[in-house]
């Protein structure tokens, strides 16, 4: 099969890796990749959001199946654009559709979702401008710290824990009525904090059946002790302590299958990635939030520990058989350490030549903001690369991915050398 997968960052690294190492993967392609990626398929120079040029190049190089790694293409309709040109139908996109992509593209969306079919989750109302100061009453008689969440995408930017009632009323007046993040902001969910501690499950579905993914634990701060400001993700850890079997059977039971049963009675057909973002409180599954897509770095760490074909798992969602195909997963442990920019998240440093990559011995350096420029591979994004080592015990991975980022070098690199501390 001829695929073409779409994305740029560290997760699609990890996804080209493991489709390179199927027998059934002919020609692998990588809109727009970076370059990681040209060790696993062809880099194509498109834009994610580009359909019409997508199209164009499916139709030329015979592409037997799309993978769409970000959300921004699935949210815009990337699929439904397929499923509505007679030239493109028969291509199957692995990713949902458009209103089913809405339980990422719309927080008001996928809490009503989780409402209607009595789903864990946190406390929660949605204000607009127009509702402005019943939101602003509600803040008054809501418990801290209380939680602001922009509805649509804000480049993970959206969220906010607030403290005093003065910071909520505030952040809710400039999120709403000075666009503090865009339209995203055009609606606000407003939710109880949860307490507790949070790790990340993956679901595949062909949208009647699934299988559970290896889960994962991120770690989203800049700083060391989990301090400074928040992250696309410093690091992540797989399997996950906490997460044992008496937990993931109430995370299966009490979320996952309401959640695909739910997408079933509503009749919003998907096939693609469901990432449910837990809070475990106490013993108890609750969600966060769900992301149409996997995460990353999650998938850094995910993906070393699928042991099947992972391009026979995609068929399975493709041809809506899944339920016949096998799902291995090591018991090996993954651990994953972000080397970032200079700067990041702010702003930060870019086109700096990245030496040493050849010195990584004991894990797998998954690129994510790099490029091409003539010999050189230089940076060009915040979360640059994704240093994975899979081993068998927590200790082990961590130092081998620590030991492996301390090997590359460029100019105001960056990583956290306590990723998965809080769990040995």
């Amino acid at each position: 099969m001829n695929i073409l997968l779409i994305g740029s960052g560290g997760r699609e690294s990890a996804f080209a890796w493991k489709l390179s190492q199927s027998p059934k993967c002919n020609q692998l392609f990588i809109a727009p990749g970076n370059a990681g990626t040209t060790q696993y398929g062809t880099n194509v120079d498109l834009k994610v959001t580009d359909f019409e040029g997508i199209k164009a190049f499916v139709l030329a190089n015979g592409i037997d199946m799309i993978l769409v790694g970000p959300e921004e293409p699935l949210v815009k309709g990337i699929h439904d654009f397929f499923l509505n040109d007679e030239g493109l139908k028969k291509v199957p996109v692995i990713g949902p559709q458009q209103y089913g992509a809405q339980l990422e593209g719309s927080k008001d969306f996928s809490k009503q979702f989780m409402q209607r079919h009595h789903i864990p989750t946190a406390a929660s109302r949605t204000f607009t401008r127009d509702t402005l100061q019943d939101g602003l009453s509600y803040l008054a008689t809501a418990g801290l710290p209380i939680v602001l969440k922009a509805d649509g995408l804000a480049a993970g930017k959206g969220v906010l824990i607030c403290l005093t009632l003065q910071e909520a009323q505030q952040e809710l007046v400039e999120m709403l009525t000075e666009a503090k993040f865009g339209d995203a902001s055009s609606k606000v969910v407003v939710e109880q904090f949860l307490q507790g501690i949070e790790l990340s499950v993956f679901v595949l579905t062909d949208g009647n059946t699934y299988k559970i993914l290896p889960e994962a634990k991120d770690y989203k701060r800049i700083g060391e002790g989990d301090t400074g400001l928040n992250t696309g993700g410093m690091g992540s850890v797989s399997p996950v302590p906490f997460a044992d079997a008496a937990f993931m059977q109430k995370v299966e039971q009490t979320i996952v299958i309401p959640t695909v049963e739910g997408l079933k009675q509503e009749g919003i057909p998907y096939k693609g990635f469901i990432f449910i973002g837990l809070m475990n409180c106490a013993g108890e599954p609750y969600v966060i939030e769900y992301n149409c897509r996997m995460g990353d770095p999650e998938t850094e760490s995910v993906m070393p520990r699928i042991e099947s074909d992972f391009m026979d798992l995609l068929q399975g969602v493709a041809e809506g058989n899944l339920h016949e195909k096998e799902l291995k997963i090591s018991d090996k442990i993954a651990a994953t350490v972000v080397c970032v920019a200079g700067g990041y998240p702010g702003e930060y440093l870019k086109n700096k030549v990245i030496s040493g990559l050849e010195n990584v011995r004991g894990s797998i350096a998954f690129h994510a903001g790099t490029s091409q420029q003539g010999d050189d591979v230089i940076t060009n994004g915040g979360r640059v690369l994704a240093i994975t080592s899979l081993q068998d015990n927590m200790f082990d991975a961590l130092q081998q991915a620590t030991l492996d980022a301390s090997r590359i070098y460029y100019d105001g690199k960056y990583f956290r050398k306590d990723i998965g501390f809080d769990l040995i």
